[in-house]
């Protein structure tokens, strides 16, 4: 029995570490840059888009689809970087134990 009283002692502290995680993705702020710095997307590491920043010479009619994929170019970046710092971070906190595939975080 004191085997199996571990074991769900470490799992509640799994889960503990694993909140304090997601919440710590929640302040881990990553950039997405496209077009040499024309557009910035900042995101948490969580995947939430917190702040566009698009230069000025791309307010014109005329260069509007540029834009828009400047802006998803851009997103994507920030996307991939917040899924690098979210699985660097649940590395820490699992020690390096892999998650089993198809075990996508954060949750």
């Amino acid at each position: 029995m004191t085997n199996i009283g571990n074991m769900m002692k470490q799992a509640q502290l799994l889960q503990k570490k694993m909140n304090e995680a997601q919440e710590k993705l929640k302040s881990i702020e990553v950039e997405g840059i496209s077009g040499g710095g024309m557009v910035k997307v900042k995101a948490n590491a969580k995947g939430e888009i917190k702040k566009i920043d698009i230069d000025k010479s791309l307010m014109k009619e005329e260069e509007k689809d540029i834009t828009e994929d400047l802006i998803l170019a851009a997103i994507n970046d920030a996307k991939a970087k917040a899924e690098t710092a979210a699985s660097d971070e649940m590395k820490n906190v699992t020690g390096g134990i892999p998650l089993p595939p198809g075990f996508k975080l954060p949750f």
